[in-house]
């Protein structure tokens, strides 16, 4: 399957390895990934703000870039940025008067998938261990963003899929559902009450005794990692594809920066001519 990566604003400006992450993971299915030019923001910010019209061309661009590439389905690490798409996208379209940019906004949206989505619906994933070779021996907890939550209604499909890593040590989050604080510029504009909430959620992170706190949102982990960081926890954020994307060749280190190794274009090619675990029948199509 070809498949379109959409890395998203944060993850392309600020962890890189998040996207780099997400793309082991699906060549080591077995799948070709590739990144249409010309990506850009999905305008969740400027539409979250209020600033529809300053959206406008921000979608369009979306558009553009994805509906010229050439793919089966498209992906990104991001349950916010993958909710935008269909929930903020098609509607800013027609604000502005353009039912064209809206149905192409929804055929776009309509096949963009969430990571584990695209893993679990699609490529039949539900072992991650078995079937992506994903090793992990630390003690992890999870934090099930808002938009993930509740506007994808994605479940328990993350964190399966990270409780299901060989040699994990997983617990649950208390009150998991519970919003961390950061909310965009909801953070910006209200940074009492986002540090509040930031503040309640690490308590219950701590109380787990976790090394790390995973999630799908590089946002999310961005907020709280930086809070617990100040607050000297000695707890992490990491982003579950970098979890996924960890094995025992090439192990997610967690000493100092949380971050995989970047093999060197030699290395991949190697890693590349490696037969890809097999998917069960009926999974990938």
């Amino acid at each position: 399957m070809r498949i379109a990566l959409f890395a998203t604003c944060i993850v392309d400006a600020m962890y890189p390895r998040v996207a780099l992450a997400t793309v082991r993971v699906l060549e080591r299915l077995g799948h070709e990934v590739v990144f249409p030019p010309g990506q850009g923001c999905c305008s969740q910010m400027h539409v979250n703000s209020g600033y529809f019209a300053d959206a406008v061309p921000v979608v369009r661009n979306h558009v553009k870039a994805f509906t010229a590439a050439d793919y089966d389905v498209a992906v990104a690490p991001s349950g916010s940025c993958v909710a935008s798409l269909g929930h903020q996208q098609p509607m800013i379209a027609r604000s502005a008067g353009d039912e064209d940019l809206a149905r192409a906004a929804e055929a776009v949206a309509g096949n963009t998938y969430e990571l584990s989505q695209l893993l679990t619906d699609v490529l039949g994933v539900t072992d991650a261990a078995a079937q992506l070779g994903s090793w992990f021996p630390h003690r992890v907890t999870y934090h099930p963003s808002c938009h993930g939550m509740r506007l994808l209604r994605l479940g328990d499909r993350q964190k399966d899929l990270v409780a299901s890593v060989a040699d994990i040590d997983f617990v649950e989050l208390p009150d998991a559902e519970e919003c961390c604080g950061f909310g965009g510029t909801f953070s910006f504009k209200n940074p009492d009450v986002s540090a509040a909430m930031a503040e309640e959620k690490i308590g219950n992170i701590v109380s787990t005794g976790a090394e790390l706190c995973t999630g799908g949102d590089a946002s999310c982990l961005m907020h709280l990692g930086g809070a617990m960081s100040r607050r000297e926890t000695g707890v992490a954020t990491v982003h579950f594809a970098e979890i996924l994307a960890s094995t025992r060749q090439n192990p997610l280190e967690v000493s100092g920066p949380v971050e995989l190794s970047i093999q060197t274009p030699k290395a991949r090619r190697a890693a590349s001519s490696t037969p890809a675990p097999s998917v069960p029948e009926g999974g990938a199509r």
